[in-house]
């Protein structure tokens, strides 16, 4: 079996290249600050059914009150704790 010859380049490819003297440093940190660091990609069948980050943040709002009133309505009371016997 022959070895692979092997392809050493000296630069990086074209694609790679980039024309630092045009860049803007901080171009996108105001912007940052003001909507917050954190992302979340959403799946595209969900991301079709919001049209923007404050109508996705309203319908989780919605959810969270939704589960802490469930929350409240399934927890037991400070009463007595249940036997599992029968009644007598």
């Amino acid at each position: 079996m022959k070895p692979k010859p092997k392809v050493v380049r000296d630069s990086m490819r074209p694609e790679y290249g980039f024309d630092y003297s045009t860049a803007v440093r901080g171009k996108y940190y105001r912007r940052l600050l003001k909507e917050g660091a954190n992302v979340v990609v959403l799946d595209p069948d969900v991301a079709k059914a919001f049209r923007d980050s404050e109508t996705v943040n309203e319908a989780l709002r919605s959810l969270l009150r939704m589960s802490e009133s469930t929350r409240r309505l399934t927890a037991r009371s400070g009463g007595r704790p249940r036997t599992g016997g029968a009644a007598g």
